[in-house]
């Protein structure tokens, strides 16, 4: 069996089990403190940060090159589409949601309300939070365009896109950082995918010390 280490609320871990999960991989979840850079650990990835996958004999770290590799080995059901610019628009927004999300909203809501505490680095910086809460209206925004113009994220079909998007943002919801009236679309999208059966792990996910909102597990919410 695959064994996953990963942080419950760390939308990269989140994006690997999703993958995962969608394609029927069975995985052992093992919680790692990766913050304590515990001997074993640093062995098992020197980069010090999670996840970190074994998988076939390896032992694989960065979320984007494991998830790429689950699609190579394990393509049904495909998360990527099969022309070169369709794929490219998936890696976009997948390094958007990885890069530009996290930067801007995730780091400074989830990193600030939840990891510091989680690693003992102090209470959180209020002007974070504020560049956060500002910054996810942005996102937000962005996200209701694209689906406006389109079934999903990246497409007329669900892609790993979809996966880095909803990472992030349900990571964020079980702190109830997500406003969820300001697009309709987007939390229909969300409802969406959080219904699907992928969902279903990480939607049971429980954090000591942080109790998530009532409908961060309802389907209808």
């Amino acid at each position: 069996m695959a064994r996953l280490y990963h942080v419950p609320l760390s939308p990269f871990c989140r994006k690997v089990r999703l993958s995962l999960a969608e394609k029927k991989i069975e995985v052992e979840l093992v919680e790692e403190r990766y913050w304590e850079k515990d001997a074993d650990f640093l062995r098992r990835n020197p980069a010090a940060k999670v996840p970190v996958l074994r998988l076939d004999g390896m032992l694989m770290a960065e979320s984007a090159a494991i998830c790429e590799y689950i699609e190579e080995t394990r393509p049904d059901p495909s998360l990527m589409p099969k022309t070169a610019p369709e794929r490219l628009e998936v890696r976009r927004l997948v390094s958007w949601f990885d890069d530009k999300f996290h930067s801007e909203v995730t780091s400074k809501l989830l990193y600030e309300r939840v990891n510091k505490k989680m690693t003992g680095e102090g209470y959180p910086d209020s002007s974070n939070v504020k560049s956060g809460a500002k910054a996810i209206k942005y996102h937000i925004d962005y996200m209701s365009w694209l689906l406006d113009h389109r079934r999903w994220l990246a497409g007329d079909n669900m892609t790993l896109a979809d996966f880095a998007a909803a990472a992030h943002l349900s990571s964020l919801d079980y702190i109830s950082d997500v406003d969820w009236n300001r697009s309709a679309v987007v939390k229909d999208w969300y409802a969406k995918i959080k219904s699907r059966p992928a969902f279903r792990s990480i939607l049971a996910d429980q954090v000591s010390g942080f109790r998530p909102p009532s409908h961060y597990a309802d389907l209808d919410f």
